[in-house]
């Protein structure tokens, strides 16, 4: 019996260990590889991404004919001005969220129009803000003005035209958005990035192997939920997260949601190993982040999960619920 119990321990202490190699030689194979690339001027983390999947898709299926029309209009002005695809999508964005693409002529105290203009505040008038070309047009010359709109999140974007006192609530559309400049549109590639996004980005940083092996030395501790930074005995998602990168000198966010701001964005289907993965509640809305493990490569990751389960690994599948459609590479 004796004997039996050592040879299964040695035999977990094993995979460990080729876990443990197999996932720091990717690394370093991914990094060698992408050496040659040149990189392209693009952010993986805004654009048609975020439609992987049926719900951009479903949702744009239930838009009416004046939203339909709303949507046209949009990419039709935007394509006049010149504008490239990100600028329709963030306008959409903003249409859906402040009167569903329809122009209203009601609206909070003296808001007005698709994108909710307020007279008394220098939009126009009130027969100018409910003219959708007009409001499409003034929309376009605020987002323009707004420094670096080309390289945030489409619904910050709207945000910062809008300048909402809910400020999260324009990435709920995104994924619609998304779709609909690629179907609607007729773009292909509205990023310009090409499908390959994730090869494009820089390599994950020669910190990624020591997150990797650190964090793979920690299954079998148990979950603690609000552990300490100080700790080692016990974590939580972010805290085992944290700790991974910080014995490789990168620091991240204590808590998860601002993790994810922690990096350069890619297609979660194109993470790489010390890539990280997030789970939230609205995967459109990354405020109800949740959850956070790093990704292995070969479909695995290491996680503090939840209370009463130890740290380990595990199988993920890219389309399982409630996982964000974008993973994070720190230290990029």
């Amino acid at each position: 019996m004796r004997l039996a119990v050592f040879l299964s321990i040695a035999a977990v202490l094993v995979l460990a260990v080729v876990m443990t190699l197999a996932a720091v030689t990717s690394v370093v194979s991914t990094t060698q590889n992408t050496q040659n690339v040149s990189l392209a001027s693009c952010n993986a983390s805004i654009g048609p991404i975020t439609a992987a999947g049926s719900g951009g898709q479903m949702d744009a299926s239930k838009l009416n004919d004046e939203q339909r029309g709303n949507v046209a209009r949009i990419i039709a002005i935007g394509k006049d001005r010149k504008l490239p695809p990100l600028a329709w999508q963030v306008a959409i964005q903003a249409g859906m969220t402040e009167s569903g693409l329809r122009s209203l002529n009601y609206g909070d105290r003296d808001s007005l129009g698709i994108f909710q203009m307020r007279p008394s505040m220098g939009w126009g008038s009130p027969a100018q803000v409910t003219d959708p070309t007009y409001a499409i047009n003034k929309f376009y010359d605020v987002l323009e003005k707004v420094p670096n709109w080309k390289d945030q999140r489409p619904g910050d974007s709207a945000q910062d035209v809008e300048r909402s006192a809910f400020p999260d609530r324009y990435h709920r559309w995104e994924a619609m958005a998304s779709h609909l400049i690629g179907a609607a549109g007729d773009v292909v590639d509205p990023t310009g990035c090409g499908e390959g996004t994730g090869n494009l980005m820089p390599a994950a940083s020669g910190g990624a192997a020591k997150a990797i092996e650190f964090a793979l030395a920690q299954q079998g501790k148990p979950y603690l939920w609000g552990a300490a930074l100080t700790r080692q005995d016990a974590y939580d998602c972010s805290s085992l997260m944290n700790q991974a990168y910080r014995s490789a000198g990168i620091i991240l966010p204590r808590v998860s949601k601002d993790q994810y701001k922690a990096g350069a964005h890619l297609p979660v289907e194109q993470a790489q190993p010390g890539d990280l993965l997030f789970w939230a509640w609205d995967t459109g809305n990354p405020v109800t982040i949740h959850h956070v493990a790093m990704y292995l490569g070969d479909g695995k990751i290491v996680e503090a999960q939840q209370t009463g389960v130890p740290v380990h690994i595990r199988p993920v599948s890219f389309t399982e619920r409630g996982l964000v459609r974008q993973a994070v590479r720190p230290g990029v």
